[in-house]
């Protein structure tokens, strides 16, 4: 019985959520062009934007990762917390910055914004390569963790394998024809079921297991110190450098993952991006709840290891409250991978659909149908390497934002530095990003107490620098105006790009 109504609570808001990415595209024909489906046609609002980046916020690690680092480690884990506080104050002045370059020369993602700086298309294509490496085992940890949730809050009634396959057909089925719009639709639905399941969490599990949180934090106080304190319980050295540099590095990954930029570029206009900047911590605020409550399980569902930690959460959902309220917060657990997954699969259908398959001459003409048609297959691979080999990816997912944050000192500093040449660019993206392969594959991640993301990104800036001083000069006869991302780019409201006085192309 608990089964039955579980599963049916859970089935009704997945079909609610494939009527929502549907409607979303209602009267706009068959979608409209590359731009609406990719970009949202840069319409959205404040509200759209904060609901879609609020996504990038709430994964399935939110309900899964969080509280099974919160069991496992501690205070280690709020790392997250921090970095995506830094990553927003940072996106208050990168996003207007990238959506304000990318509007003026008509670019859909970061591929085209580094093709267009550099004046090589090839090089979006090799960017578009290294970020679908990057991002496809986030594909694949969406799905994984949307099958653990669904199998749980069914009472094992939907086995893990038809779990997968509904998180890839659910999303599947209306990011092809919605884009980025009906990520937005579907994201409000997901906010209203995370605000309210971790809000009666938050008071729920406190009050039903410890009668309050006097007596719950005086517990973890007695018995649980070293959960409270740097490095943790058994965290493997995740100490205050390793804290610093993890938040600093992923602080400016975030501001240029793919799926943040497509969060900026759908926005109607550069305020609404300094607004949702300043909103957002708000919201962040919440990823504190499943990370005390997977201490809370310390005491209440003692033992968990290794995967079975990450259901700390759960276990403590299914014991105690009723099928009904299983159901929801499942809901909300899987809208949280959703979501997410959503805007993976069509960034990289983008990336792949605009600069890859696009840049092809006799191709170009169809850019969203071939992109639409490599968000399917992204999802099917993902999809078929969980079932068949789920170590390929999980092994990636090791240097995925390490691997990302190499792109920074390509995209932010060539975009406001003009003597940074291609060259030096790509020498510093190749020279940090081995490093980070070195280091991670390797077993030194944490290095010397640090990040490998930093170290990597040390010694690309390094080496760009150096190759821009000491390596060949390259001429670029474009203006300033055309190259970099100036100042005076950023309109206050949603009306005209005013150009900056051009300077000499040698500048």
């Amino acid at each position: 019985m608990n089964s039955a109504v579980a599963t049916a609570v859970f089935g009704g808001f997945m079909v609610l959520t494939v009527v929502l990415g549907l409607l979303a595209v209602r009267g706009r024909g068959a979608g409209g062009g590359l731009t609406e489906w990719s970009v949202g046609g840069r319409s959205l609002g404040t509200v759209f934007i904060w609901v879609l980046m609020a996504g990038e916020s709430y994964t399935s690690f939110s309900y899964l990762g969080a509280a099974g680092w919160g069991y496992n480690f501690g205070a280690p884990v709020l790392f997250v917390l921090a970095y995506m506080s830094c990553g927003y104050a940072l996106g208050y002045v990168v996003g207007p910055m990238l959506w304000a370059y990318a509007r003026r020369h008509g670019l859909l993602g970061i591929t085209d914004i580094v093709a267009h700086r550099y004046g090589r298309p090839w090089l979006g294509a090799a960017v578009a390569l290294l970020a679908t490496v990057c991002l496809l085992p986030y594909i694949q940890l969406q799905i994984t963790g949307m099958g653990v949730v669904v199998s749980t809050i069914s009472y094992g009634a939907i086995s893990l394998d038809w779990a997968y396959f509904l998180g890839f057909a659910v999303t599947t089925g209306f990011v092809v024809v919605s884009g980025l719009r009906g990520s937005a639709w579907v994201s409000v639905l997901k906010d209203v079921l995370v605000i309210g399941t971790l809000g009666f969490l938050v008071v729920y599990v406190p009050l039903h297991y410890f009668d309050g949180y006097g007596p719950f934090l005086d517990r973890i106080v007695a018995e649980k110190p070293q959960w409270l304190t740097f490095p943790g319980h058994a965290s493997g050295g995740l100490g205050q450098l390793w804290f610093a540099t993890t938040t600093l590095v992923n602080s400016l990954t975030v501001v240029i993952f793919p799926t943040t930029v497509a969060g900026y570029l759908g926005a109607r206009n550069a305020e609404a991006l300094r607004r949702n900047a300043m909103y957002l911590p708000f919201y962040n605020v919440l990823l504190f709840v499943p990370m005390l409550l997977g201490m809370a399980a310390l005491f209440v569902v003692p033992g968990l290891t290794g995967a079975d930690s990450n259901l700390a959460l759960f276990k403590l959902v299914v014991d105690s409250l009723p099928a009904w309220v299983v159901g929801l917060i499942g809901a909300a657990a899987a809208l949280s991978s959703i979501v997410p997954m959503a805007v993976f699969m069509l960034v990289i259908g983008t990336m792949w659909g605009r600069s890859v398959l696009g840049a092809i001459p006799r191709l170009a003409a169809r850019q969203k149908l071939w992109s639409q048609l490599v968000v399917v297959a992204a999802g099917a691979v993902a999809l078929l390497l969980t079932y068949t080999a789920p170590d390929t990816l999980v092994r990636l997912s090791l240097i995925s934002y390490e691997g990302m944050a190499q792109l920074v000192p390509m995209l932010l500093l060539g975009l406001v530095w003009r003597r940074l040449t291609l060259h030096a660019a790509v020498s510093g993206l190749v020279a940090g990003f081995a490093l980070v392969c070195v280091l991670v594959f390797g077993g030194h991640d944490p290095v010397w107490g640090m990040n490998a993301g930093i170290v990597g990104l040390a010694v690309n800036t390094a080496v760009a620098l150096a190759v821009t001083w000491l390596g060949p000069r390259e001429r670029d006869e474009r203006p300033d105006a055309e190259v970099l991302a100036l100042d005076d780019e950023f309109p206050q409201g949603g009306g005209t790009v005013r150009h900056a006085p051009v300077s000499s192309p040698a500048s």
